[in-house]
């Protein structure tokens, strides 16, 4: 696996306040922690794709809340196949 090398800079505090995080929680080093913060920033699954804005959410459910109560939409697969 290729890596890359990303250098942070930081306010002190904040360096200080994660070197002692990082020792208290179990982190070989703030570099550690800063990998398991990203991951879960980058690959943590949300119920919403983030692409949208709060706006388009709102938009998007607002048309299947309606097509569900027309009966345009009867099923999860059906909704699914319909935005495919």
């Amino acid at each position: 696996m290729a890596t890359k090398q990303v250098n942070v800079k930081m306010p002190s505090g904040l360096y200080d306040s994660a070197e002692s995080f990082a020792e208290s929680y179990g982190y070989r080093n703030v570099q550690d922690l800063l990998m398991e913060c990203l991951r879960e920033k980058v690959f943590e699954k949300s119920d919403f794709d983030e692409s949208f804005s709060g706006k388009e959410i709102e938009l998007i459910d607002s048309l299947i809340e309606k097509s569900v109560k027309a009966k345009k939409v009867v099923s999860e697969r059906e909704l699914l196949r319909a935005l495919q």
